[in-house]
Formats: C-alpha cells, sequence, structure tokens
C-alpha cells in the first residue's frame, strides 16, 4: 500500500470512529472540506504541516496514519449519510438568546 493510501485509510478510519463528518474534521483543523474529502479518495498529496492539524485534531499521533491495515481487512466504512446539523465552534450553544 501506497504512502497516499495509507493516509487515506485511516484517516477515514479515525474520523469515521471519532463520529465526525469531512466537514467537522475540516472546520476544526482549519482545512478545506474538499481537501479532506480528497485525502479519503488518494486525489491529494497532504504537507506534514497538514497531517499535524488533522492528527491534532483527532487527538492522535501524526504516526497514526500510515498504520498498516491488516491482511484483508475491509475498507473503513463512511459515517451514515442523514442531514447533519450547521457546523458551530465547539463550545459554543445551538440556542439563542435575546
Amino acid at each position: 500500500m501506497t504512502g497516499r493510501a495509507l493516509v487515506a485509510w485511516n484517516l477515514r478510519r479515525i474520523r469515521v470512529r471519532r463520529g465526525l463528518s469531512q466537514e467537522r474534521l475540516a472546520f476544526d483543523a482549519g482545512v478545506d472540506r474538499s481537501y479532506v474529502g480528497g485525502l479519503e479518495r488518494q486525489e491529494e498529496n497532504p504537507t506534514v504541516d497538514v497531517l499535524d492539524r488533522l492528527a491534532k485534531t483527532l487527538a492522535v499521533h501524526g504516526s497514526e496514519f500510515f498504520v498498516e491495515p491488516a491482511k484483508g481487512a475491509p475498507p473503513p466504512e463512511p459515517l451514515k449519510s442523514g442531514r447533519r446539523p450547521a457546523l458551530q465552534p465547539r463550545g459554543k450553544s445551538r440556542s439563542r438568546t435575546g
């Protein structure tokens, strides 16, 4: 498996395990959502800085992106589709007052 394929596999695996959408991960890491999708589809070649930001956001060590999957392991499943709430910075209330 190439480095780009390992990053794609593990990024999705970790993101889904954390229950984060690509949009939420991208927002929290300060990268474009389409870029996260491109990483997971092996269309983008991330810099070390981007991998560091994603790892920090996902609360993992950067080396987690290069873990070899077990032989014959099924690819990571995507999150369930469906309507997701609008993005807001974490820690902010969704209710409006005033």
